[in-house]
């Protein structure tokens, strides 16, 4: 029997298989590359916004020149199919990119102001007033000047700064005070006379059964304006006035000032000084009383108007003619004064309710939402993540911002998404009203106004405006002046922030 013939040594290694394996364990390391590449791309890599840098030096030796024109790097094709096998859209991946915890838990830590007083219901952050220290740390504000760089100094008064002039806003700056508190509107917090809850400015209009057109309540003689020479040329041009106050008395002072306005068709709402905001409740008696105001006061009176045709105001003393002129016809005439009251009937104007709804917040309580705003912008700003959110997501072409929006009075953002084929301000405020409307939203000064004037349960916004503003930039100075203006400020701040104010 004759055996096969067996070859051994140098012979074996020429066979197919040990040729074949040899090419294999070549392939091996490049395969195993590969791999690791695939797996860095898929596992490592689903946030490339934050790492597009380090994606376009791993891609520049695999993707070709056409490759590169389709946006394989960055926010283009890559996280398109990382969207795609994850599932995400923008929105989502946005929603979770984007967010940058604060460090400081306000319920747990709460903003402690030093001294005043804790009288209001809730606050939308945690917010403690107290004359005693809470612990180790120091106040993040209390009244006063102080030499504490960690507090704020705070002032607040409701004064005119035409009698203490350390309530003018430059002023106070100048002398450190971090966080001024007057009735001024373009002060950190403003803080005004009226409140709903204090005025019933929808109370019924009653009988208006005086012979005198026109009562005044004046006890201050040494006001710095012009008030008691304008009530002085009003009596001249024969317009009879019912002086209840110490200043021109002819009748007994011993009264209820709203009831005893409620008789009369005109009220001298005269102030002590003429200071832009300042509007005290002299003002706002004569609105609850149904009564038409006849103003000496703020220059920007008509801001406060609760519609239009409503006052009358003698900006000067030039202007007494012309306003005698108009006391004599609307007294004489019904028709036209009670059309000077439409508004009792129908709900003031929405700009008087923007102004005013601003108060269904406590002014310390919004004192405290400033405190904690300006906390978090600034430890948003020293952490590096909150520099490297990528704010917008591009997938087919179409990219998505990524807006923050809260109502006036509250302190969280809610997130909202705007496309770039559709950034317009009809966009923007259908994403507002989308996104609150889901929350089932109810407004924060739902509960104060009148029942009359509640409306229903449609969200109406009145303004939209960035984060930080005075209330007198967000009411009367700024707008975006059309989509394109809105378009360049989302493209110039990622991740912006925006306030709302509802009506």
């Amino acid at each position: 029997m004759v055996l096969p013939t067996v070859y051994r040594g140098a012979a074996s290694s020429s066979s197919p298989y040990d040729h074949s394996k040899k090419r294999w364990n070549k392939l091996v390391p490049i395969l195993v590359a590969l791999v690791v590449v695939a797996e860095i791309v898929f596992l490592g890599r689903l946030d490339m916004a934050k790492n597009a840098a380090m994606m376009r030096t791993w891609t520049a030796g695999f993707n070709s020149p056409v490759d590169a024109e389709k946006g394989i790097d960055g926010l283009g094709v890559i996280e398109e199919s990382v969207h795609e096998i994850r599932g995400w859209s923008c929105e989502e991946w946005l929603e979770r990119e984007d967010s940058v915890t604060c460090t400081r838990d306000f319920k747990r830590d709460p903003i402690w102001v030093n001294g005043g007083e804790q009288d209001w219901k809730s606050c939308s952050v945690g917010c403690t007033f107290a004359n005693d220290r809470l612990s180790n740390r120091k106040p993040d504000a209390a009244f006063g000047l102080h030499g504490e760089p960690e507090t704020a100094s705070v002032l607040r008064s409701m004064e005119s700064s035409h009698y203490y002039s350390e309530n003018n806003l430059d002023h106070a700056r100048r002398k450190g005070y971090n966080v001024v508190m007057t009735t001024s509107l373009s002060s950190d917090v403003p803080v005004g006379y009226f409140s709903w809850a204090e005025y019933d400015i929808m109370a019924p209009v009653q009988p208006k059964t005086e012979k005198s057109p026109a009562a005044a309540f004046i006890s201050n003689c040494g006001a710095r304006n012009f008030r008691l020479e304008a009530l002085e040329l009003l009596e001249k041009m024969n317009i009879q006035i019912d002086s209840y106050g110490g200043c021109h008395r002819n009748h007994d002072g011993r009264v209820d000032k709203v009831k005893a306005l409620k008789r009369y068709k005109f009220s001298l709402a005269f102030e002590n000084s003429n200071e832009e905001d300042y509007v005290t409740e002299k003002f706002f008696q004569s609105l609850v009383a149904g009564t038409i105001p006849v103003v000496v006061g703020a220059p920007n009176i008509q801001d406060f108007a609760p519609a239009p045709g409503s006052i009358l105001h003698i900006k000067e003393v030039d202007d007494v003619p012309s306003v005698a002129k108009n006391i004599t016809y609307l007294a004489s005439n019904p028709v036209a004064f009670n059309n000077s009251l439409r508004w009792k009937y129908e709900g003031p104007s929405d700009s008087f309710k923007a102004l005013v709804d601003m108060a269904a917040v406590h002014s310390s309580c919004r004192l405290c939402i400033h405190l904690a705003t300006q906390i978090r912008e600034k430890k948003e700003r020293s952490n590096p993540n909150f520099q490297k959110r990528p704010c917008n997501c591009t997938r087919s072409g179409v990219t998505v911002h990524h807006l923050f929006v809260r109502e006036r009075g509250r302190f969280e953002m809610e997130s909202i998404f705007l496309s770039s084929s559709s950034l317009t301000l009809q966009a923007l405020e259908s994403a507002v009203l989308a996104k609150f409307k889901s929350l089932n939203h109810v407004p924060i000064w739902k509960g104060d106004r009148p029942s009359v004037i509640k409306g229903g349960d449609d969200l109406k916004i009145y303004r939209i405006y960035p984060l930080g503003m005075t209330q007198r930039q967000a009411l009367y100075t700024f707008s975006f002046k059309g989509d394109g203006d809105l378009q360049y400020y989302i493209e110039s701040n990622p991740c912006a922030k925006l306030e709302v104010i509802f009506v």
